[in-house]
């Protein structure tokens, strides 16, 4: 069995491409490198050059597999579908030219849910017809990602949006095909929501098709849900603690990878403010050390 450790751009703050705190896609590439990774996500279409000749050879020069991408975009707003569909092909489309495999849809932050993030007895939740369009728009994307571009597609539940808690997430899963999607399931974001990550993982693993490795800072958590802090803010306050800092089990995620024959990536995500982190880089490098230490090689 193989698992292969590598991160990605939003763990030296890279949420959105024309961001100008941004560092330059040459300097992300470099220092996961230079941190002991051997794989990298795509970050958001656009940040990384979508000429594929100029990416390769960024990624030749420092020995870096492209992994996967993220589709971050509104699918709960009807209004925004070509958007969407513009994130989903050009992310594609990307990961396709590179041998990448993994393509990561998560419905982005809304105002609606943004408040209630981590208390699901308080959330709004859509009608029945706000459902289904919203599944069938999450379906459809992942259609062409899969039948299209011969990717393995992963739903992604994030805080603020509206797949936050699991019973979201396990309502999508049963109402979409498995053979067109997939689970990433983010070990940080699931413990946010107020859900053990370790045994939805073991009801799960036969679903799960790629990770991202996140931890939590209990304590802030705690506040940032009692205050209703924006999910940004609560990033430049580190509730996206070092990995073996907060409160994810992570040897208790590797033993059921491990008894489940997983083999892959699983790829660091240590959402960060890029303005506010002092060392990206030295960031990194705890965390592969920490999962080195727990036997991940």
């Amino acid at each position: 069995m193989t698992i292969r450790i590598g991160n990605a751009p939003c763990s030296w703050g890279v949420e959105f491409a024309g961001d100008p705190r941004n560092p330059a896609w040459q300097t992300v590439l470099k220092e996961c490198a230079e941190a002991g990774y051997k794989g990298i996500e795509l970050g958001p279409v656009g940040f990384m050059p979508e000429d594929p000749a100029m990416l390769a050879d960024g990624l030749a020069e420092h020995d870096l597999e492209l992994v996967g991408g993220v589709v971050f975009r509104a699918y709960h707003d009807p209004d925004q579908w070509l958007h969407v569909l513009d994130g989903t092909h050009r992310t594609a489309r990307a990961l396709k030219a590179h041998g990448a495999q993994h393509l990561v849809l998560i419905d982005s932050i809304s105002p609606r849910r943004a408040p209630t993030a981590g208390r699901n007895d308080e959330a709004e939740q859509m009608d029945k017809a706000e459902w289904a369009a919203y599944r069938d728009r999450i379906a459809e994307s992942a259609r062409i990602g899969t039948e299209e571009y011969g990717l393995t597609v992963g739903i992604h539940a994030h805080a603020g949006g509206f797949l936050d808690f699991e019973p979201e997430l396990e309502r999508l899963l049963e109402e979409v095909d498995e053979k067109i999607l997939k689970i990433c399931f983010d070990t940080g974001h699931h413990s946010y929501a107020g859900y053990d990550p370790v045994a939805f993982m073991k009801r799960h693993i036969d679903r799960i098709s790629y990770m991202h490795f996140k931890d939590i800072d209990p304590a802030i958590k705690a506040q940032a849900v009692d205050s209703r802090t924006g999910f940004y803010e609560a990033c430049g306050q580190g509730i996206f603690c070092n990995l073996g800092e907060g409160d994810v089990d992570f040897p208790a995620v590797r033993q059921v990878l491990l008894d489940a024959g997983f083999e892959g990536w699983c790829t660091v995500e240590q959402d960060c403010d890029p303005t506010l982190d002092p060392d990206p880089l030295g960031d990194a490098q705890k965390n592969r050390e920490y999962l080195q230490s727990i036997g991940f090689n």
